[in-house]
């Protein structure tokens, strides 16, 4: 494999992880029949094949309908911003983290150990 398909397979599978969280942020947002088609296409990872024959509709139906969603979905993430809004929220946690433990603050301490629990919770969410 070359490197400019590395990149390639890279980048798609980054925009398939960023398409999954403005899902995961404004899917509540589509109608049920669009959910439908982008919960197969992005997180189950069906084929645009597959999904026209589930739901017997044109492949050209379904590639449409995709494209229009994450469409949708990018215009809701400019218009509202809380997938960067969370992803700043989250970096801030890690720093917070980290000068915790700069500080030399312990974990084994059980006000530390409250500390890095609660902040280990909120950053994996």
């Amino acid at each position: 494999m070359t490197r400019g398909q590395e990149q390639s397979i890279e980048q798609r599978l980054e925009e398939r992880v960023y398409l999954s969280m403005l899902y995961d942020f404004y899917g509540a947002l589509l109608k049920e029949n669009n959910r439908r088609i982008f919960e197969a296409y992005i997180q189950e990872d069906y084929s645009i094949s597959e999904i026209a024959e589930e739901m017997e509709i044109s492949r050209q139906a379904v590639h449409d309908a995709v494209k229009r969603i994450t469409k949708q979905l990018k215009g809701c993430e400019e218009k509202l911003g809380l997938l960067e809004r969370f992803e700043q929220q989250r970096s801030e946690m890690r720093r917070l983290h980290e000068c915790l433990q700069e500080m030399n603050i312990s974990e084994t301490d059980p006000r530390g150990q409250e500390i890095f629990q609660i902040l280990s919770k909120i950053i994996e969410e």
